[in-house]
């Protein structure tokens, strides 16, 4: 699974809004999201095989975090629109100012 193919479905880009505050144990993420705790699994599974999460065993406990470098074809990909609308930004403001 692609990263842009792992952001298509809402409970993942749940989980990810989640994962951004910090590591987080998987029954938090559970709790969080409000789905069932294997429904949970199968989505960080797939968002660990895009690459934009990782996993580390504490005990018994799994931790998930954000994994920086999968989120880097996302930012890559998103550049030219920021650009794009960053002059069409600066374009509105100097108009905006000229007519003052």
């Amino acid at each position: 699974m692609t990263p842009f193919e792992a952001i298509a479905e809402p409970s993942r880009r749940a989980i990810l809004d989640l994962l951004r505050e910090g590591e987080q144990p998987a029954g938090s993420i559970v709790s969080a999201v409000g789905m069932s705790q294997p429904g949970v699994s199968k989505q960080l599974k797939l968002l660990r095989e895009a690459g934009l999460v990782s996993m580390r065993a504490d005990g018994q406990r799994r931790l998930y975090r954000l994994e920086p470098g999968g989120l880097a074809d996302l930012e890559a990909w998103l550049l030219p629109y920021r650009r794009f609308w960053a002059r069409r930004l600066t374009a509105l403001d100097d108009h905006l100012e000229r007519e003052q």
